[in-house]
């Protein structure tokens, strides 16, 4: 198409509807991609979906900061191979559930689970129930013994309309051994848990409420506020891989079939040993992952008795089926301490519990199968898992076209202190919205976790409200790692 024919065309369209608009420029050839009304959520920058274009800048993955050993499983009724932790934060309180186990086979009843607490996610100690005798004396954490304390996992209810007596729920249990079990051809499977306090706990059902999966392994269940329902991340065998399904239900009880994880064409399928699948704390509409990868035919440490070495990835999903996995290396790495180098270490619990301003916290174990076997605590920054970055040389991308609402937009961010980030406010058809250049936006460093960005005619998106607008964001030696339209 000429170039005046191209302008002619453009103006003529102008005053049309955006519904119209778009489908003109389709008709006519022109790559465009109908609005995303992202509303007032943030959106994080853990895959590509706001991206539409980019030059100079990418996605990069940020490794947690590892603090300090918060749990020695030392106990009598604890032991070498605990494992399957779950942090949960109740109010002012932290709790960490995990198995007690001192290496016997999976479908011993002398397993347990174990409850330790905290008022900060960094101190925790071990309350004394006096429920169940366990190591010889009562005086202990336990709250289930039995088969289903070998992966029982906990969850904090969300659902409004949970009964009381039920605001914890747990799942746990496995297939008993026999031929095929890994496709959940035995019988067994996950039992449906309940409790109203998170120590006295009861079985829903005698029989198991999931039955086709391999399940030993944890396999985690919570409330999907955002879709409005429960779902359960378990765990399968694919083509002899470790793999992940998901299943969904509206009472706990009844669940849908599994579906195994999809993956982007050209990712490779690894063994994920665990997933510590949860929705984001602040954007519950975006999934996080944590898989324990498994590599089964390595051996670093020659007199260790197992094979296999393992370490943490990190993955995200919109509908929690596709999985976008833009970072193929380890979000931990087993690091230079050799017990971290023997099997099954380096398992992330599932949860995120936020213990300070801007700092949310994880939780992964170490040394497994040895006699300090230990939870270590670890750091991101709030929603910093992933940004978009940009070196010193700087850049910039645009974004799909957004339905602009809210009066303010806001950015989660940090710089050099020679860096900056500046964004323009461009019109559907990539044009500048007059007052919102580039050139109209001081130039914004810092390190903030909700700056409110301001052009020369002030931080009032009001009158554009419901209009859509694409984001030119130019960046120098600069992270963004979060934004959104606040109201």
């Amino acid at each position: 198409m000429a170039p005046c024919a191209d302008d002619c065309f453009m103006t003529s369209i102008r005053r049309l509807s955006q519904v119209t608009f778009f489908l003109l420029l389709a008709s006519r050839g022109f790559p465009v991609a109908p609005p995303v009304d992202i509303g007032s959520r943030w959106e994080l920058f853990v895959d590509g979906f706001l991206v539409d274009r980019q030059e100079g800048v990418g996605l990069r993955l940020h490794e947690p900061v590892k603090r300090e050993v918060v749990l020695v499983t030392d106990q009598p009724w604890e032991g070498p191979t605990c494992a399957y932790f779950s942090a949960i934060q109740d109010g002012g309180k932290v709790r960490l559930y995990y198995r007690g186990s001192t290496g016997g086979l999976d479908h011993s009843v002398d397993q347990v689970t174990c409850m330790a607490e905290s008022d900060d996610g960094i101190r925790f100690t071990r309350p004394k129930l006096d429920l169940i005798e366990a190591g010889g004396t009562r005086a202990n954490n336990v709250v289930w013994r039995g088969v289903e304390s070998h992966n029982f996992a906990p969850f904090l209810d969300q659902n409004p309309a949970a009964k009381p007596e039920e605001r914890y729920k747990a799942l746990g249990g496995l297939k008993q051994p026999g031929k095929n079990w890994t496709q959940g051809a035995t019988p067994g499977g996950l039992y449906a848990f309940a409790s109203a306090d998170g120590i006295h706990w009861r079985k829903l059902r005698d029989d198991p409420v999931i039955t086709k999966g391999a399940f030993d392994s944890q396999n985690l269940a919570f409330w999907d506020a955002v879709r409005g329902r429960y779902a359960c991340y378990s765990r399968i065998f694919s083509n002899k891989i470790r793999a992940i399904q998901s299943s969904a239900s509206a009472d706990f009880l009844t669940w849908t079939e599994g579906v195994p994880n999809r993956y982007a064409e050209g990712v490779p399928a690894e063994h994920f040993y665990t997933s510590a699948t949860v929705p984001c704390p602040t954007a519950p509409h975006l999934l996080l992952a944590f898989p324990k990868r498994f590599v089964p035919a390595r051996k670093k440490v020659a007199e260790h008795k197992e094979m296999g070495v393992s370490d943490a990835v990190f993955m995200s999903s919109r509908d929690g089926v596709q999985w976008d996995r833009p970072f193929l290396e380890a979000w931990v790495r087993p690091g230079p301490d050799p017990k971290n180098w023997t099997d099954r270490n380096n398992m992330t619990a599932c949860g995120i519990v936020e213990t300070g301003t801007g700092e949310w916290s994880l939780y992964i174990s170490e040394h497994y199968r040895h006699a300090d076997h230990r939870l270590r605590r670890l750091t991101v920054r709030k929603q910093g898992f992933a940004s978009m970055h940009a070196d010193a040389g700087g850049g910039s991308f645009v974004t799909r076209p957004l339905r602009l609402t809210g009066k303010r937009l806001v950015l989660n961010y940090s710089t050099s202190a020679a860096g900056s980030v500046q964004i323009e406010l461009q019109d559907e058809r990539g044009q500048p919205i007059p007052g919102f250049a580039l050139a109209d936006m001081p130039e914004l460093y810092g390190d903030e976790f909700e700056a409110a960005c301001s052009w020369k005619g002030g931080s009032d998106l009001g009158p554009l409200a419901g209009k859509v607008v694409r984001l030119r964001i130019a960046m120098r030696d600069a992270d963004l790692y979060a934004l959104r339209f606040a109201d």
